[in-house]
Parts: structure tokens; sequence; C-alpha cells
């Protein structure tokens, strides 16, 4: 058997972690690497346009499946075009390794051609990241990468000179078992018994719930109904805790809508469920609050907690709810679902009034069509903008359904290189990209990769010619706007051009057909919709703390705007309140 170089064996243990695939960009000290995927059939190559395109894509794969995903860049230049995308893995909690090739290993400080640092560039945005300098580093360095990011759901780089991963690698070379899932974790006795006993002195209870909830809906509804507590979500908790749910009342933040916000700021003890929610403006300071999270770092960094508990969501109120003394008082609760229904009646007129003929077309009316045309199972990718209003508004959870966005990292350009690797998991499950044109713009290069691979995923463009959530900030802080407009483009035309499906809609009566025609094409398409420009409403009264970081507004609604839906859901959860 011939024996192994550092390449090929990085490659064989990337296939033993579970890697099915490397997005990157081919460059010469990558070559070895390259070579050796070439070589190897348990893993592909996915040869994108931009290196950030290629972390956003892993990164995308990693959240969807909960595994590991790579990346690579070539040595300068190459690796740190996927700092961006790394950036947002990280922060999403998405179990990614990237190789950063770097220049030859002789040449590292005398300012050689292309010469970077990257096992010190790359350390903000990893729990690990380290360079192989010798062979005998292998595999050692590549296996401990792994268990940095599949053990901490973050991401991993390792650096390797190209004249590194030509050598050859160490004979008997110590290969241990590989780490590839996470367990849960319990919180001690001494938590559950502290949290149980603060949840029946109170007389009102909230939970809010984040990411952290996947996978917990059941024990989040029965917790619910035991102790009669609304149910409130941030952004990234949606598509686990908004299906199905009697309790809810809506989203709070930046984007919210509904009762959120008072259900979190007039209850007597507030749980935040798995939430890392960063808006500490919109969370109170003169209740209990209690957390609950998987990852320690995470407790206490948003608000002053008076009980910290790690744990994993799930196991966590399996352990609570039987300690609980069930409440049979429902007044905060129906109070909070009345209001909730109340605060969505109100918005939901906004973009009701002739909107089959309104041009250019209301972006509400948009997502609205494409929450009802989608498949039940379909992935959404989110542009950062106007689109995760729309998408936090119209999108409707129903526990197939997913919904990733840059929604920690705020990065733009991001919905289509994450909708790449959410199509390579599965090329039957429909994948749709809701796209600013702002965003599209900026790696719309990489609208050839899904060409080159006709992976059949679906662009819905939002074209408003303006970098729409931009220029609000401007206008909520007092400032006209600037820099914010660009020249009318036809991208229809442009994907026409790269020999894919383009339609280019202008009236708002084409959007339900040319939605339906595009879902029915079997490859790429790209959907583009001239909407209104002037689709943001500011509040009708603006206080003095709204400023450009959306401080709250008097009546804790950032936009005006319908909420599909949610609506009919939040009127028939007020159905199930007892009328005296």
């Amino acid at each position: 058997m011939a024996k192994q170089n550092v390449a090929e064996q990085f490659v064989d243990i990337l296939v033993r972690a579970g890697v099915k695939r490397l997005y990157g960009v081919v460059g010469d000290s990558l070559n070895p690497v390259t070579d050796a995927v070439r070589r190897n059939a348990a893993i592909e190559w996915i040869q994108v346009r931009h290196e950030e395109t290629a972390a956003f894509a892993a990164g995308a794969e990693a959240q969807l499946t909960g595994r590991l995903a790579a990346c690579a860049g070539s040595c300068g230049p190459g690796n740190l075009h996927l700092i961006n995308g790394l950036y947002d893995a990280h922060r999403s909690m998405a179990p990614v390794l990237a190789l950063a090739a770097q220049i030859p290993s002789s040449e590292i400080g005398t300012g050689y051609f292309q010469e970077t640092h990257p096992d010190q560039l790359f350390r903000e945005c990893s729990h690990y990241s380290e360079m192989i300098s010798n062979p005998n580093q292998m595999p050692r360095v590549l296996q401990t990468a792994v268990q940095h990011a599949v053990g901490r759901n973050g991401v991993s780089v390792v650096s390797l000179p190209g004249d590194v991963a030509a050598l050859p690698a160490p004979e008997r070379a110590v290969e241990h078992a590989l780490v590839t899932s996470r367990p849960t974790v319990r919180p001690g006795d001494a938590e559950i018994d502290a949290l149980a006993r603060m949840v029946d002195e109170a007389k009102r209870v909230t939970l809010f719930c984040g990411s952290g909830t996947a996978g917990a809906h059941a024990e989040v509804m029965e917790f619910a109904e035991r102790v009669k507590s609304p149910v409130g979500h941030a952004l990234r908790g949606k598509e686990w805790i908004q299906y199905d749910n009697p309790y809810d009342v809506g989203m709070s933040g930046l984007l919210g809508y509904g009762a959120a916000y008072e259900a979190t700021h007039e209850c007597d003890l507030l749980i935040l469920l798995g939430t890392d929610f960063p808006y500490n403006a919109f969370l109170p300071d003169d209740v209990k609050i209690v957390q609950v999270d998987v990852r320690p770092e995470h407790l206490g960094r948003r608000s002053k907690l008076d009980l910290a508990v790690w744990g994993d969501v799930r196991e966590t109120l399996r352990c609570l709810s039987p300690k609980v003394l069930p409440k049979t008082d429902r007044k905060f609760l129906d109070r909070m679902l009345k209001k909730h229904t109340d605060a969505l009646e109100g918005v939901v007129k906004a973009y009701t009034r002739k909107v089959e003929k309104h041009t250019p077309i209301h972006p509400e009316y948009v997502a609205s069509l494409l929450d009802e045309e989608a498949a039940d199972d379909t992935i959404f990718t989110v542009d950062t903008g106007m689109n995760n209003v729309w998408a936090a508004r119209y999108l409707t959870p129903n526990g197939r359904r997913r919904v990733i966005g840059s929604f920690t990292h705020g990065s733009m350009a991001n919905a289509m290189p994450q909708a790449v690797g959410a199509q390579f998991l599965d090329r039957k499950r429909q994948v749709v990209a809701m796209s600013g044109d702002g965003g599209f713009s900026m790696l719309m290069g990489d609208f050839l990769t899904l060409v080159q691979y006709d992976l059949p995923v679906k662009v819905v463009l939002f074209n408003n010619s303006a970098l729409g959530m931009v220029e609000l900030e401007m206008l909520v802080a007092g400032l006209p706007s600037f820099g914010t407009t660009y020249r009318g483009t036809d991208y229809a035309a442009i994907a026409r051009a790269a020999g894919a499906y383009g339609v280019r809609v202008e009236k708002p009566k084409q959007v339900r057909g040319a939605l339906r025609d595009a879902f029915r094409h079997q490859g790429p398409a790209l959907v583009d919709i001239v909407t209104d420009p002037n689709a943001l409403s500011i509040p009708p009264k603006i206080s003095a703390e709204m400023v450009s970081g959306f401080a709250l507004s008097a009546s804790k609604i950032v936009l005006d705007g319908g909420v599909g839906r949610m609506l009919q859901m939040a009127r028939s959860n007020l159905r199930n309140v007892p009328r005296p």
C-alpha cells in the first residue's frame, strides 16, 4: 500500500468525521488537498466562485444537519475571503471546519507573496485555530480541531502550508475515535428545585424561546399549559416554537410583532429558554429572570439573572415539569393572547388596501404569496435587512419548514450562498432564497454555481433598488437617506444570460403565477420582483430612544406591515380563551 501524504490523511480524517463536501476555490497552496479530494470517492469538491460563498454554504449545511461541514481557501486572499461566512457560522453555532492553506513553510515571516497569518486572523471567529507546520502534528491537530467544532458547536480553522501538505504522513500516526455529536446536558438538582420554587411562587410566568428550543416543542407546550404561560420567541426561535402553539404571543426584538414585548414585561417571572437574544433594551429590568442555556458563557450576558440554569432546554423541562404545581389562573395568558390578536389586527390593514393594484408591488404581498405557494418542507434562506422582516412576519412554520439566515452576525449576501449548501443536502427538497437586490448583487457571481451544478434553488428577489433597512435606520435616527439607492437592474435578464430560468415581475397580479412557474421549473430559477422601495412605515409616535439601533418606540412596533397567516393563528388561539 502506497504511503499517504499529509493532504491525503487530512482528507481521510474529514471523511471519517462525516464530511461529505469540501466547498472552496482551488489554488496552488491547496493543490495537494484538492488532488487528494479528487482521488477520494467519499468526498466531493464543490467549486464556488467566491470563498465567502464556500463558508456560508458549509455553515448552512451544518445548521441544517447538526453535522460537521467543511470549506477551504488557498493562501492569503483565498482564505481571507472565508472570514465573513465563518463569523456567521460561528455565531450561529454551526460546526464547521475551515482549511486555510498557507504559503510555503520556509517563507513564513519573510513578507512573501500573499503572506498572511491565518492561524492568528481566524481566532476571533473560531473555537480553535492552529497551524500544522510539521507532518508529525498530524493527525492530532486536525482531530483536535474536529472535536472543538463538533463539541462546542462552532468553527475550527486549520492552517496548512502547501509544501507540508505534500510531505509523507507519519507512520503509525495515532488516530482516535472522533466526536460526531453533542450530548444532552442535564442541570443539577439544586438548580431544578430552585427554578421549581420560583415558578410556584410566581403568579404570571412568560416563556421566551430561542433556537435552543429545537427539538423541545412538545416539552415547551406541556410546560406552558402547566403554568398557563404566554410563549414568545426570538427570530431564531420562530421555526421551532411558533407552530401548533396555542400560547403564541409573537416575537420581540427589532422586528417584533404582537404581544411578546408586553408578555415579557408584565409577568412576575420571565424564563429565557435557549436564547442568546442580543437586544437588552427589549428585556425587562424589573421582573425576575431565569435563563436556561446549554452554553454557560451565554448565561447572564444580556440581562441580570435571578437564576442561571446550565442545561439543554428539553432535558431541563423534562426534569422541571413534574416538580411544578399546575396553575389554574389563565387571566394573564388570556389577556396576552387578546393583546396579541389586537396588535396583529391593527397592523394587517397596512398592506391589504388595493394590494393587487399597487405598483411598485408591496413586498409584504410577495412574502404572503410565497408563504402560500412554497412547499410544506421548504428550506428558506433569508437575506439580512428587510427580507428578515418579511420572513419573520409572513413565513409560517409548521415543524417541517426550515428558515435560516445571518440572524446573529447580520451579514448581507448570505441567502443565495446558504441556499447552495442547503440544496446540496437534498436536490429533491425545495430551497428558496429570499434575496434582496443589494445582497444578491454582492455575491451574484455564485448564481453561476447554481447553474454549473444544476442546483434547483429558487431565488425570489425583492428588487427595490435600495438598501431598505439601512434607509429606515437613517430615517429613525432623523437622518436623510444617503447612499442607499441603486440604479434599477433587470436581474432576470442576467439569470437568462447565465443559462438559468429568469422572469421579471412588475405587476402584482403576475406574482403568484411567476412563483408557481419557477417552482415547477426543474433547475435553478430567479424571480425578479420589482417591489416598492417606500414600503417602510415609521410608527406614528417616535420616542427619543428610537435611534439608529432601533431602540424602543412607544408603540413597540418598529415597522407597520401585515403578518400573514399569523393573524389567523392568533384568532384561532383567541377562540380557545374561555368566555365569562
